[in-house]
């Protein structure tokens, strides 16, 4: 007699289950590789910058259900260093909105991958702002 399917597991022949996305936050993880690293053997604070916008982005998206452009980015904050080797899990979350422009603070941890041990390493805010097909600010109106 076959065994009953587990659970959550599709069969060969099932449609997997399609689920909606967060709408307001979205996660990453990256590898940090010596192509990332200063001279101090720590990852460019540039390279870090460049994800925690890439990360924020996404959230920002999600949020207005359209195309957003980076307008500032405020109170950054180094609190550890990152180093070759770790994991860096960055968390993001829309935290303001107002009529075309949205608050994301974003959270970046390093990791060791083989513990799963996290310590917040940068932390900040980012400043988006939702546009139209021209690159001109729009509201932002969500769909629920």
């Amino acid at each position: 007699m076959p065994d009953a399917p587990t659970p959550g597991l599709s069969t060969p022949d099932a449609e997997p289950p399609i689920l909606p996305a967060p709408r307001s936050s979205a996660r990453m993880l990256e590898l940090v590789f010596p192509k990332d690293l200063n001279g101090h053997g720590t990852a460019f604070g540039g390279f870090v910058l460049s994800l925690m916008d890439k990360a924020a982005s996404m959230a920002a998206i999600r949020h207005c259900q359209g195309s957003v452009v980076t307008a500032r980015m405020e109170a950054v904050d180094f609190h550890l260093p990152i180093r070759r080797g770790d994991a860096v899990a960055l968390e993001a979350e829309v935290i303001h909105t107002g009529r075309t422009s949205m608050r994301v603070k974003v959270d970046v941890y390093r990791e060791t991958l083989a513990t799963g041990q996290q310590q917040l390493a940068t932390s900040g805010i980012f400043v988006f702002v939702a546009v139209d097909e021209n690159g001109k600010p729009r509201p932002i109106v969500r769909q629920e």
